[in-house]
């Protein structure tokens, strides 16, 4: 990985293609991460473009403050992209953007550094929040969550099929005394699962599924799907990069549904402007290269998928 604030950008050049970019048009990068799409969108735009970048990691919104300080086309808001509209509206670019890029998921910065507490390779706090200023860290979740709770979690958000098992051996863990580190809840769950995925590690889903609940990744994703329609101006496009087949998923039915517009009954005449379609597909789902999952092994689940605001 090189410097651990190096976040590789998974499909990269397939994602700067799918914007389809206008050199005086209006971005806006949901998740900026450590800025590397930011860069090559600013790169792509001549004077007159601006890009409005979002992120929920105050680590990522010092390191944009210093990585385009000068720049009067960049403009960060610190927050969740589920506040897409407010965000466009206070940057006052609402119906006027002509691309908005979401690359889910955790960036590589945040899982590499052990206080972060997303890794179950690297010991450190057991944290998890995206904005480690606010809200209810794992540990703080897993002190106070019923088993059914977690069973419901690491079921939901994990696919986890021994989600009983692990979520019971939690219980018990804690009575003994709290779960507050990375190593301590992945030696639970790794003794609690008799059963694991070759080449995965047996804490993998729950790691998952909590980091999921407690950031409210998937309910925020949705949200931000619904709202990018109203923030994006008649042909242009909505490019997301997904990690696991709950964000795919939501993903995928999202554009699907609003490429289908309404549906009638068998047999009703209707014209395609009462079936009110939103979005046009483009392209099928773009996953990454034998040699970019060798290089960056983490790109190996990738999916990107790109649709068009209907002129």
């Amino acid at each position: 990985m090189g410097n651990k604030d190096q976040h590789l950008p998974v499909l990269f050049r397939e994602a700067l293609e799918a914007l389809n970019m206008i050199p005086g048009g209006c971005y806006i990068d949901g998740t900026f991460g450590r800025g590397g799409h930011s860069a090559a969108m600013l790169k792509a735009l001549d004077k007159t473009g601006r890009l409005l970048a979002i992120d929920k990691d105050p680590d990522a919104i010092e390191f944009a403050s210093q990585m385009f300080l000068d720049d009067e086309r960049f403009q960060i808001k610190q927050g969740s992209f589920a506040s897409l509209e407010q965000f466009a509206e206070e940057a006052g670019i609402t119906g006027q953007v002509n691309g908005v890029l979401l690359d889910l998921g955790v960036s590589s910065p945040q899982l590499d550094r052990a206080e972060r507490g997303f890794s179950f390779l690297n010991d450190g706090p057991l944290d998890m929040r995206m904005d480690n200023s606010s809200g209810v860290s794992a540990a703080d979740w897993l002190k106070i969550a019923e088993v059914d709770e977690m069973v419901q979690v690491f079921k939901t958000y994990g696919e986890e099929r021994f989600a009983k098992r692990i979520a019971r051996a939690i219980a018990e863990a804690r009575d003994e005394r709290p779960i507050e580190t990375t190593r301590r809840l992945a030696e639970i769950v790794s003794a609690a699962n008799p059963s694991w995925e070759k080449g995965k590690h047996p804490a993998t889903r729950c790691f998952q599924a909590i980091r999921i609940h407690i950031n409210k990744e998937l309910e925020d994703l949705k949200a931000c799907l619904d709202q990018s329609l109203r923030v994006l101006v008649p042909g242009g496009r909505l490019v997301v990069i997904s990690f696991h087949s709950l964000e795919d998923r939501i993903v995928k039915r999202f554009m699907r549904d609003a490429a289908r517009g309404e549906q009638f009954p068998v047999g009703i005449p209707v014209t395609e402007q009462q079936r009110n379609a939103t979005l046009n597909l483009i392209g099928k789902a773009i996953k990454p290269s034998r040699q970019e999952v060798d290089k960056n092994p983490r790109a190996r689940s990738a999916v990107l998928r790109v649709a068009e605001r209907k002129l």
